[in-house]
């Protein structure tokens, strides 16, 4: 009985290492999805506006780096809803931001995640784990026509 008992001990100790690897899947997601999102259910007010990866002509910067590093709970949600939470949260602290600057956009917004910059015009940076899911974005707070 004491040998079948370490045996089991044996074969869960060696399971553990697989276990404890920790997940980090990268995506790339559609923005504007997400910002119509909070702005429909009132988390955004509309009243700042983003620009990923570009600065609309006419654009007055009036901070040239604004940046966010937001998690979120990813346990029991798939990939794609942590993600757009998670986006979420940036988006709002990008609008505190930029209301407590006078600001009415966020422009040249970038994904940001671990320092290393990805720009592009529709999809944002999100990775996502098995526990947590982060987005990291960098921006210039402006005044827009």
């Amino acid at each position: 009985m004491q040998k079948k008992a370490l045996i089991i001990a044996a074969l869960c100790l060696s399971a553990l290492p697989a276990i404890s690897q920790a997940r980090d899947t990268t995506h790339y997601l559609p923005f504007d999805a997400v910002v119509a999102q909070a702005t429909q259910a009132g988390k955004l007010d509309g009243s700042v506006k983003f620009y990923l990866a570009k600065t609309p002509a006419g654009a007055k910067i009036i901070n040239p780096l604004v940046t966010t590093n937001q998690k979120t709970n990813a346990f029991g949600k798939s990939d794609e809803v942590a993600c757009g939470w998670v986006l979420q949260s940036a988006l709002i602290r990008l609008q505190n931001a930029a209301k407590a600057a006078g600001a009415n956009a966020v422009v040249d917004i970038a994904s940001n995640y671990k320092n290393v910059e990805y720009r592009n015009a529709e999809n944002y940076e999100c990775h996502a784990g098995a526990i947590m899911a982060g987005v990291a974005l960098k921006g210039k707070l402006a005044t827009v026509k």
